[in-house]
């Protein structure tokens, strides 16, 4: 046990967006909190947001996409505090492009760092969380987990394996104490609404699907939540004694998951066949309440 009486939590990807929000919020909660990042050298607006809010988070340089990267981070952390209460797997990538069309090599790195990834983190504070019989870890996955997003195939594949992978571990880890929460996002405020630009189309015949996803991106953007929301939503997640398994949160996050849980898997497959545009996203606010018209 830690010298301190402070709950320890680790948070991936604490550089940019969800991320730092959570690191920052949970410092700011009088958690101990490691934000982990891929460069220290790169953590400055982490560590400036953190005074900003008076809090004091530990930056931890690991690349989630990396074993040895992995072990030697939380070896550090581990010989500091002995055991972690909360982590969050919130480090990401995205990868546009329709099944068709995706490399291979697109989806090996969207599953090395979204699966992958998180599962290295997983299997480095399990054996300490099963020894003490508590903690807590909340995976970041996102509205596409839930919804197979058109034009995104490598990003939603490795969503869709990641919420197979945290549906799974929570069913398995339950006899020793230890929870589970799955945080999916809608639209929130991120940069990486700028680097989401790639539409590959090689073959031309897929205009209309990537045109409708930047759509989809586009309202979104205007309508973004701030990651603060999601922040509060990960640490009620971790603190709660109502623990839930899933959390829709964001903008469309709880209006979509709901949707296409209520559609038949036809109606799915017919939404995809609307050639005209219009009648595209009549249908989407119809099922996901959710107006894609400008």
């Amino acid at each position: 046990m830690n010298s301190s009486a402070r709950p320890i939590a680790v948070v991936t990807g604490a550089n940019t967006g969800i991320g730092r929000a959570t690191a920052v919020h949970l410092a700011s909660k009088g958690w101990r909190t490691f934000a982990t990042v891929r460069g220290i050298s790169k953590a400055d607006k982490l560590l400036a947001h953190a005074e900003k809010n008076g809090a004091s988070v530990e930056i931890v340089e690991m690349d989630i996409a990396e074993d040895g990267s992995v072990r030697a981070a939380f070896d550090e952390i581990l010989r500091i505090c002995g055991h972690v209460d909360v982590l969050v797997n919130n480090a990401g990538i995205g990868g546009n492009g329709v099944v068709e069309e995706a490399s291979a090599q697109q989806y090996l790195d969207a599953f090395n760092v979204n699966v992958l990834g998180s599962l290295r983190c997983i299997k480095r504070v399990l054996p300490t969380m099963r020894e003490r019989r508590s903690g807590t870890i909340v995976n970041v996955t996102s509205v596409v987990g839930r919804l197979a997003a058109i034009a995104q195939a490598p990003y939603v594949t490795s969503k869709w394996a990641f919420e197979g992978l945290s549906e799974e571990l929570a069913h398995e880890v339950a006899p020793f104490g230890i929870r589970v929460a799955i945080i999916e996002p809608g639209i929130t405020r991120s940069s990486i609404f700028g680097k989401n630009i790639d539409a590959p189309n090689d073959s031309g015949q897929y205009d209309s699907h990537y045109r409708r996803m930047f759509r989809f991106y586009e309202v979104g953007a205007s309508h973004a939540s701030p990651a603060e929301d999601v922040a509060e939503v990960i640490h009620h997640a971790a603190v709660t004694d109502n623990p839930r398994l899933r959390y829709a949160c964001s903008w469309g996050g709880e209006t979509i998951t709901a949707g296409r849980q209520s559609m038949s898997d036809e109606q799915w497959v017919k939404l995809g066949a609307a050639l005209d545009d219009e009648e595209y996203y009549s249908k989407f606010a119809q099922y996901f309440g959710v107006d894609l018209n400008k």
